[in-house]
């Protein structure tokens, strides 16, 4: 009742029918009725469609993510479904977003060919002034196409390390170790070396003194190589046995012993710093000194030469090697 004595009271003084704000507001009520019965639920059509689309991009999206983390055999797959899922999920929610406006615009009664016609004249000038955009989106589908590498990997690309955690037609974000986050534009990414793809190898370059003897030196280093090999914690990570290559190198005092592990991407770290301890905790179990190029051996020649006994020789062949102290000579040429 209220609201018809207001309407009422509207059509009286200066709102009245044949006066200027009566007639005003004639046309607003003719505008506003066409506009309720013609456009608005067009505009609501676009809307709902427009949201439906969006939930389902979501939803196959993330069913997408949902069956590549139960089905797929290797994590490789699944970081590279997850890759594609997630740049589908944004270009395709930007070309819905676009479409759905271009159509409110249309339904609102814009005259969309200056502004199409504008548009593409300002794409063109955006294309020859971001020619780097353009570069970072061509480089970044055919990175997804090529499965270059995937979210999750461990890379090293445009001279930076670390784990890539997200990725798009435009960008690449990769965290390094010290938690510091890098954004490397696609069109930045020339050669990429992934390390999470089939296997990794280390090799552990053992430095051993000159007196030790290189057979005992071998078995010692071969049986702790085979202990972490069959241990239970790092079972799992070997693809092949631990390779004992011989004396590699002799520098100064020194025996240069490489062992090679083969191991899952990126799971040699664990054993190769277990490894390492056991070494060090086996060579002074063994009375074997560590390579130093510094250290001059002493190969406990006769020294009857220079006038000394053989008693002396045979005390300094029953010596201890690791208790011996450098010498200031050239033991060879006894000067």
């Amino acid at each position: 009742m209220q609201s018809l004595l207001f309407l009422l009271a509207m059509r009286t003084g200066i709102f009245a029918e044949e006066r200027f704000l009566g007639r005003l507001l004639d046309h607003w009520g003719v505008d506003g009725e066409e506009f309720v019965r013609g456009k608005l639920p067009h505009l609501l059509v676009v809307a709902a469609i427009a949201f439906v689309l969006m939930r389902l991009l979501r939803l196959i999206t993330f069913h997408m993510n949902r069956a590549a983390e139960r089905n797929s055999a290797t994590p490789a797959h699944t970081a590279q479904v997850k890759t594609v899922a997630g740049v589908v999920r944004t270009t395709g929610l930007a070309i819905i977003w676009v479409i759905a406006g271009l159509q409110i615009l249309d339904t609102l009664g814009v005259n969309l060919a200056p502004l199409l016609a504008s548009a593409g004249i300002a794409g063109i000038a955006l294309g020859l002034a971001a020619q780097n955009i353009v570069k970072d989106v061509l480089n970044g589908i055919l990175i997804l196409i090529e499965d270059q590498f995937n979210v999750g990997d461990t890379v090293r690309l445009a001279g930076l390390s670390g784990v890539v955690e997200a990725m798009t037609l435009r960008k690449t974000t990769v965290r390094d170790a010290d938690g510091t986050l890098y954004i490397v534009p696609n069109s930045q990414i020339t050669t990429v070396a992934n390390l999470s793809v089939g296997y990794s190898v280390a090799t552990v370059n053992v430095s051993v003194d000159f007196s030790a003897n290189p057979d005992q030196v071998l078995e010692l280093l071969k049986g702790i190589a085979m202990e972490i090999r069959t241990s239970e914690e790092f079972r799992e990570a070997f693809i092949a046995d631990p390779q004992i290559l011989g004396v590699d190198a002799i520098k100064g005092s020194e025996l240069i012993f490489p062992v090679v592990f083969k191991t899952l991407a990126t799971k040699q770290y664990a054993p190769v710093r277990e490894f390492r301890r056991r070494v060090r905790l086996a060579l002074e179990e063994n009375h074997l000194l560590p390579g130093d190029p510094n250290r001059v051996f002493n190969t406990f020649m006769d020294t009857a030469a220079s006038g000394r006994g053989g008693s002396t020789t045979e005390a300094a062949q029953g010596a201890d090697p690791t208790l011996l102290k450098p010498q200031d000579g050239n033991p060879f040429s006894g000067q």
